[in-house]
């Protein structure tokens, strides 16, 4: 096999194909870029057996055809420091004894026999929803709720996005227990009604590598999903389980009502914690006649802080408690100048909600109160 291709478009596959791979993996082979050469168009795939993510390109000078596998590592740090230029690669389809040539130099390696890399196991085709959706759609989705993504392993459902799919929008749903963000958006149409719980790695990933697509057609099966566009296929299995149902936690009643300036509030958390308790980050918030008192202490030290900011409130006087890290979270996830967050009592969750939403949006965090003990 043989065929030429530019230094920094090979680059760029491999760096966002290397993404899937594990730092550690049970098989050796994983470590490795699966090439496959067909005509004038290579593949390059990674697999961590989960996941699996293939980038396309056109080469030139193509010479037979079949599939090897290269370091993933190597090659990344290899074209990372190559300047833009042509390299030329040479593999024998024996030995498969590799020559990497450029204008300046050549390298020598081994590759291994593509079919020893383990190939996912394929899904039956039958009952697939297919559509296509905007890819700003579906990166604003993880944006928007990655933050609230838990981490608890005994509870492996709540440690990935929820894909609510609905005929008309799509529902992207992630809780931790103590935090919920419901982010709905209504620009894609699927046509049909599913859900599926995304791990966050490949949400990440999805995020990062399909970011500047202008569209992904999705296609979902019983247990995975496939994300394409004109340069990249990203496989995905999904989470097994139920996800919770999150339109119950979601409180409906909350009468009082609070709209402030959301830079100005997290500058204010910023300042009044860094006298407060490093542990738990407890802030006490007390709302009273267009008056927002912050409030932080840590004991143990004998240090407090302590800050008013003008708001506007309506309801009866409350006094509740919040884990900064957590609103903080919130309130830089929310894009627009002014946050209003509802309120009902100490013991009940706060709902977070941006002043005006995007067109075709909708964002809804809600989050638990800490005790406060006086």
């Amino acid at each position: 096999m043989k065929f030429n291709v530019a230094s920094k478009t090979l680059y760029s596959s491999l760096s966002a194909v290397s993404k899937v791979i594990n730092s550690k993996n049970a098989l050796t082979v994983l470590n490795n870029f699966l090439f496959t050469l067909s005509g004038p168009t290579l593949t390059v795939r990674a697999s961590d057996m989960e996941n699996s993510l293939v980038a396309t390109l056109d080469v030139m000078g193509a010479e037979g055809e079949g599939s090897f596998c290269l370091d993933a590592h190597r090659m990344v740090d290899l074209l990372k420091e190559m300047p833009p230029q042509e390299m030329t690669f040479e593999i024998d389809d024996n030995t498969f004894e590799t020559m990497i040539v450029y204008p300046n130099g050549e390298f020598k390696t081994m590759a291994i026999d593509g079919n020893e890399s383990p190939s996912p196991e394929a899904d039956d085709d039958a009952d697939r929803i297919n559509f296509t959706c905007p890819a700003s759609v579906a990166v604003s989705g993880i944006d928007n709720t990655v933050f609230a993504v838990g981490n608890d392993e005994l509870r492996p459902q709540m440690t990935g996005i929820l894909w609510d799919i609905k005929p008309d929008r799509i529902i992207f749903v992630a809780t931790d227990t103590r935090k919920l963000v419901r982010y709905s958006n209504s620009a894609v149409e699927p046509g049909a009604a599913c859900s599926f719980i995304l791990p966050l790695k490949p949400a990440t990933v999805l995020r990062n590598i399909f970011g500047k697509e202008e569209s992904i057609d999705i296609s979902i099966s019983k247990k995975s999903v496939t994300f394409s566009s004109a340069t990249y296929r990203f496989d995905c299995r999904f989470i097994k389980g139920m996800f919770p149902d999150y339109n119950r936690v979601i409180p409906q009643n909350n009468d009082k009502i609070l709209t402030v300036d959301r830079q100005m509030f997290i500058n204010a958390m910023r300042r009044v914690t860094v006298f407060g308790n490093g542990g738990n980050g407890l802030i006490r918030f007390h709302f009273d006649q267009n008056i927002a008192t912050l409030i932080a202490q840590d004991s143990s030290y004998g240090t407090s802080g302590r800050e008013t900011l003008s708001c506007d409130y309506e309801g009866d006087p409350l006094t509740i408690g919040f884990g900064a890290p957590y609103l903080q979270e919130i309130f830089s996830t929310i894009s627009t100048p002014e946050v209003i967050v509802k309120l009902a009592d100490p013991s009940r969750p706060a709902v977070c909600l941006p002043s005006e939403n995007q067109p075709d949006t909708d964002l809804l965090m809600i989050l638990m109160p800490m005790n406060i003990i006086d």
